[in-house]
């Protein structure tokens, strides 16, 4: 198609703006087959890498989730400890460290999975071996996320939800938890906040027309808007479809994931197309395809299942939470909290008082030498290191090591967390609130 064969469409600007596009969706259909044991700092092989070997099922448990945990530039260590917080072996766990992280970083990650020998007795853990160059509110935020779904439905395992975190997420429930309040649930549940009332997003998100530029270049992560002229540069809205937005974190469906990665009408497809030059595109898309499409909005729950504390009124970003929170936190029910600092005192206080699992140590922790190689120790053999389950309970230090030991494979022991989840998702799902809050 001739540049000039669009003018009349809007010029030079949505010529490019289309090539982009295309790209975007090139990259999607491609992805699957970018698979984890590629690339510069990709294991070469599952003998080399032992927890990048065949996985197994998952073993009898009710219900088992996957898990996109999301890093970037230093963020190596704290998104390894929330592996281990939501660790289980029934699970399926995707790492992705932008490709922007220095290389250094990418071997750190990758040292400190292959050093936990349980991910490799189960095999149910990997890190992206080619990963992507991520811009902050583009749309490649949102290829990272299909390419991890893409990722986790081939790999094979079973799993019911896909969950999509970033390194400076945790859980406010341990797995056993996670795991007897969904058992009843639905399969086909989603859980996404949305609203179609856009507000202040209809100026500074839906209208403008951006580029990201991790989509065709190798070293840079920007968006740029194609033209200066705030006339030529905006859109109006969507008349084919309805627009919603809403929370970037979502708990999906299998069946949802399918469907937004193989497309069995061309809907997601069709929305793909138009959100890659949308800004913030992640807190658009899910919403408006489960939405619109006639098999999922009435399997669509308004919640995110986080606990987000925002300014009056909300920001770009959310407060950073600390250990004054920590009381809303268990109060609010909620299965994660964000957005946390790096080895906040909170976060021990949630290992050591909800997913009971002993935090790991700090150089400024007035210890002697023995506590200080006993804890090393707890964490190389399983112990602690993990949250507490039936596959792995508190003061049973040596069966941790054997997720697949007859006595535990398929036993749960959901505690507190489990109660106060269920009330939420009771609330969520009753007659007075379900239908009430959904796609509206």
């Amino acid at each position: 198609m001739r540049i000039r064969g669009l003018a009349m469409s809007g010029g030079r600007e949505v010529a490019i703006s289309a090539v982009f596009t295309a790209l975007l969706v090139v990259s999607i259909l491609f992805l699957p087959s970018v698979l984890l044991t590629s690339g510069r700092l990709g294991p070469s092989s599952a003998k080399e890498w032992p927890f990048l070997t065949a996985a197994k099922d998952g073993g009898g448990y009710p219900v088992s989730f996957a898990y996109l945990i999301s890093a970037s530039t230093g963020d190596a260590e704290r998104a390894t400890r929330l592996l281990a917080a939501l660790y289980h072996p029934a699970n399926s766990y995707l790492l992705h460290l932008d490709r922007d992280a220095p290389a250094e970083e990418h071997r750190r990650l990758a040292e400190l999975v292959s050093g936990q020998p349980v991910y490799g007795r189960v095999g149910n853990v990997w890190i992206v071996g080619k990963p992507n160059l991520v811009t902050y509110r583009g749309p490649t935020m949102l290829s990272t996320t299909l390419h991890a779904m893409a990722v986790l439905l081939r790999v094979g395992r079973r799993w019911d939800w896909f969950v999509n975190l970033s390194a400076s997420d945790y859980p406010l429930v341990t797995q056993d938890d996670l795991m007897e309040a969904f058992s009843r649930l639905p399969r086909d549940l989603n859980f996404i906040q949305h609203t179609s009332h856009l507000g202040w997003k209809i100026k500074k998100r839906a209208r403008p027309v951006i580029l990201d530029t991790a989509l065709y270049q190798a070293d840079r992560s920007e968006l740029l808007r194609p033209s200066p002229n705030i006339t030529t540069n905006r859109r109006g809205l969507p008349t084919a479809f309805k627009l919603f937005t809403g929370s970037a974190w979502t708990m999906l469906s299998r069946r949802f994931a399918e469907y937004c990665v193989v497309g069995w009408d061309n809907l997601a497809r069709t929305l793909l197309l138009y959100h890659a030059n949308l800004v913030s595109s992640p807190e658009f898309y899910f919403q408006t395809v489960a939405c619109n499409s006639r098999e999922f909005r009435n399997a669509t729950v308004n919640s995110d299942l986080h606990f987000i504390r925002w300014d009056t009124p909300p920001k770009q970003h959310p407060l950073y939470l600390g250990p004054k929170d920590y009381r809303r936190m268990v109060l609010s029910s909620a299965a994660f909290a964000r957005k946390f600092r790096d080895g906040d005192f909170v976060l021990d206080r949630i290992d050591r008082e909800i997913l009971k699992r002993r935090p790991p140590p700090r150089d400024d922790d007035d210890v002697d030498h023995d506590d200080h190689a006993a804890s090393g120790s707890a964490a190389r053999h399983g112990g602690q290191f993990f949250s507490y389950g039936g596959w792995c309970s508190e003061g049973e230090v040596g069966l941790c090591s054997n997720p697949w030991e007859p006595s535990r494979k398929g036993a749960i022991k959901p505690g507190a967390g489990s109660r106060r989840l269920r009330v939420i998702l009771n609330k969520m799902l009753s007659g007075r609130n379900f239908r009430k809050q959904q796609c509206r």
